[in-house]
């Protein structure tokens, strides 16, 4: 029963992220708007954006759950300065979930370890590929004060929706053409 859980939520993501394919143009523009409410919201993170060695932005990822769930999001990669490539973040859950939700979320490779691992790969699958620190802020804290015990960590901000969920997850960040 499970994996036929897992094979339609993984059917319904692959449905609705062939429908939500954006322009490259239109993933640089939305990226660029993310980073900014990113430095607005975040003390110190354009100083620390301005010292990793490169980033993935998703400005835009939509999740949908009810038992069976699945999220999409389109990003870029950026680092030396530039837009390096684009990328996909797939997820399928099952469980109790029930909502939709949107979010902005922003993967920092704080070492040269980390970008090089991430650009040899054909992608990630979080929670398999090693540990990433997942930062939640509150207003009054400072990121320039924060040291790092990872190679990767993953901020999500800018969440609208409502979606309560006791599901597992499973997430893949995989190279895409545009």
């Amino acid at each position: 029963m499970k994996k036929i859980l897992i094979a339609l939520s993984m059917l319904f993501i692959t449905f609705n992220s062939s429908a939500m394919a954006e322009d490259a143009a239109i993933i640089n523009a939305q990226a660029d708007i993310a980073v900014q409410k990113f430095y607005k919201n975040v003390q110190g993170g354009e100083a620390f954006l301005n010292r990793v060695k490169g980033y993935i932005v998703f400005p835009n990822i939509y999740k949908a759950g009810f038992f069976v769930g699945g999220e999409y999001g389109e990003g870029v990669l950026r680092y030396n300065g530039a837009n390096q490539g684009y990328y996909s973040l797939t997820t399928g859950s099952f469980g109790w979930q029930f909502g939709l939700q949107k979010r902005s979320m922003i993967i920092a490779f704080v070492s040269e370890r980390a970008l090089d691992s991430f650009l040899k790969s054909n992608g990630w699958t979080i929670g398999a590929d090693g540990s990433l620190n997942v930062a939640v802020w509150g207003a009054s804290k400072d990121l320039s004060t924060v040291s790092f015990e990872r190679d990767a960590v993953v901020f999500v901000f800018d969440e609208a929706g409502l979606m309560a969920s006791i599901a597992i997850e499973g997430s893949k960040i995989a190279p895409i053409q545009r």
